[in-house]
């Protein structure tokens, strides 16, 4: 495993420690929030977590908790979520969030918004994406 892939998969362990039994979790789309995911998975599995609900913000992550036996509900089911836990291409020294323009954008919007709590798992290369980005257009 790369040092990104290291770094993701510790951000999103981290962000799982906050996710206690019982909960209706948003499951956020992109790359690190499907490692939340596959981990949730995990701790469903071992019994380390039970008796919760996701929520998916996409058709991709719908799918995927399915297969890894996350079970599922819906907001109108559930019109309140505990949590969700997404990810962000860029973060800026503000903590200001650049999220992809892709077409899970509504929809994660509108499960975040259904939400109690959003944890956005980046890693420091988000940070970085952005710092380069600033220099590039600032040159």
């Amino acid at each position: 495993m790369d040092s990104e892939q290291t770094l993701k998969w510790q951000a999103a362990k981290y962000a799982l420690t906050h996710i206690e039994s019982g909960m209706v979790v948003g499951l956020g789309h992109g790359s690190t929030a499907i490692l939340a995911t596959r981990h949730l998975a995990v701790l469903l599995a071992e019994g380390v977590l039970h008796d919760i609900l996701g929520v998916p913000s996409s058709r991709e992550i719908e799918a995927e908790a399915r297969q890894l036996g996350i079970p599922l509900t819906t907001l109108e089911a559930h019109p309140i979520l505990d949590v969700t836990i997404d990810g962000a291409d860029e973060v800026d020294p503000d903590m200001n969030l650049i999220k992809g323009g892709g077409g899970a954008l509504l929809r994660e919007k509108i499960v975040a918004q259904a939400s109690r709590r959003e944890i956005i798992v980046v890693d420091e290369l988000a940070t970085h994406h952005f710092a380069k980005r600033m220099i590039f257009r600032g040159e």
